[in-house]
């Protein structure tokens, strides 16, 4: 397609990390093909596996028509909250005491903040610190002034008792038990994904809630503004993204994304620092 009047409106649904941003910055030419997007008319959504807490300002300071976050867990339109699941009190306990018995180290993940037990902060640093020592420095097309460690530590919240906490979804970066076993004695109800910080292993991963995953949020903001799933596009690259891809009438994945994405995707794009979305979008004729 090459002219505007022939690319029918479409609803896009961007994964944060990996996909818009690279542990929390955005390349300018992401802001601006989003803003360009719109625009023209198109729709344009954060469907991000971050909880709300955990997206800063800056990242949505291109302007979105709407921020699903926790993975599907949680929908925002024009400012009205329009789902926001959480794990039921019984079994939040119940998980809390399980990661507590095995030593896990984890983040609890809600909208209003993130929850970690106290003195857990200094053992993450351990393990996040070397995750990301060798990261590249992108040619200058991303700014490196963001520490990615902080990043995810900086909203979260500590005490010495994380029973009662409300929360959404977990975030396992060390255990020394296999998750798997852990997940096996709570039950159907709850849910593992690998860790998008693959480095990490099998020693982390991502609880959620059972039937809980990108899709289903954008569900919500189908049925809510009447769209069709034919005019959707969507973009990512993480195991969390496998369902959202799938849904899309595109699915786009980003190039060295997790098998499964790739194997679902109707086209690859690049990351953030070869502003992929960017890319994207003038592939499929939104920016003409």
């Amino acid at each position: 397609m090459s002219s505007q009047q022939n690319v029918r409106p479409r609803a896009i649904f961007l994964d944060i990390d990996g996909t818009y941003a690279d542990h929390g910055v955005v390349p300018d030419a992401h802001v601006h093909a989003v803003q360009e997007v719109r625009r023209r008319g198109h729709l344009v959504f954060v469907c991000t596996g971050r909880p709300l807490s955990m997206v800063p300002e800056h990242i949505l300071d291109a302007g979105f028509d709407g921020i699903i976050t926790g993975a599907g867990a949680r929908v925002e339109l024009d400012g009205e909250v329009l789902k926001d699941a959480r794990f039921s009190p019984d079994l939040a306990a119940r998980i809390v005491d399980a990661l507590d018995a095995n030593d896990v180290a984890y983040i609890l993940e809600a909208p209003e903040a993130l929850y970690g037990r106290t003195g857990v902060d200094e053992r993450l640093r351990r393990v996040l610190t070397p995750v990301f020592a060798g990261r590249s420095r992108h040619d200058g097309v991303l700014s490196t002034d963001v520490d990615p460690v902080e990043d995810i530590l900086g909203p979260v919240q500590y005490s010495d008792d994380l029973r009662t906490v409300s929360f959404a979804k977990i975030s396992c970066f060390d255990s020394p038990v296999p998750l798997t076993g852990l997940m096996d004695g709570l039950g159907a109800g709850v849910g593992l994904i690998p860790s998008s910080l693959s480095a990490l292993g099998d020693t982390a991963g991502e609880i959620f809630m059972a039937g809980t995953h990108k899709a289903v949020g954008i569900q919500v903001v189908e049925k809510s503004l009447g769209l069709r799933r034919e005019d959707m596009v969507a973009i990512g690259d993480s195991a969390n993204d496998i369902e959202m891809l799938e849904y899309a009438g595109i699915g786009i994945a980003v190039e060295g994304g997790h098998p499964k994405v790739l194997a679902v995707a109707d086209r690859l794009t690049a990351g953030p620092g070869g502003n992929g979305v960017a890319l994207a979008f003038a592939e499929l004729g939104l920016l003409d």
